[in-house]
């Protein structure tokens, strides 16, 4: 019996020591993604990644995270892993629809939906990770989101489809969230 116990102890100690964790190289404490050593296809270190991206889906809940706008720190953090240079990543995001919800202020998000707004934290990370971030103006004005309460990390655009239209004709390549 004692030999068995001590087999599972270390079958356990093993599966935890490969366990792996999820790592933020650039976008810190957002959009965790795992090192995969053995993957062939990987990006491109040489490369210049300008990539524009556009989030419109709205949260599930009010009080977690926007699931879209986690996979623009996701999608920075995976290009970091697999050894692209920080200087070689460039990220312009266009935010509208439900997802324009997300970029109010926390007073204003709270009168919204009764919790504080959980977006806060990310969106800083991202612009911290020089991120450059737009809302769209239409969405704003038909969601009456007072433009004066939008956190500021956030510049208003004139439309979602001007600026990724703008961008796409600068070489970006387009994702959509």
């Amino acid at each position: 019996m004692k030999k068995i116990l001590v087999i599972c102890c270390l079958l356990m100690l093993t599966i935890l020591l490969h366990a792996q964790e999820r790592v933020f190289p650039i976008v810190k404490n957002y959009g965790g993604i795992f090192e995969i050593p053995d993957a062939v296809e990987k990006p491109d270190p040489s490369l210049n990644y300008n990539i524009v991206v556009e989030v419109f889906t709205g949260s599930e809940k009010a009080d977690e995270i926007n699931y879209a706008l986690n996979n623009v720190a996701r999608l920075i953090n995976l290009h970091a892993v697999g050894g692209v240079p920080h200087e070689k990543i460039k990220v312009v995001v266009a935010i509208h629809g439900e997802a324009a919800y997300t970029i109010m202020q926390n007073d204003q998000y709270k009168e919204k939906y009764k919790t504080d707004n959980p977006n806060l934290g990310l969106y800083k990370a991202l612009s911290d990770a020089g991120v450059q971030l737009f809302v769209c103006g239409q969405s704003i004005v038909s969601r009456k989101i007072d433009s004066k309460k939008i956190l500021k990390e956030i510049q208003i655009a004139t439309s979602m489809l001007t600026t990724v239209s703008t961008y796409q004709l600068k070489g970006y390549a387009a994702f959509k969230f």
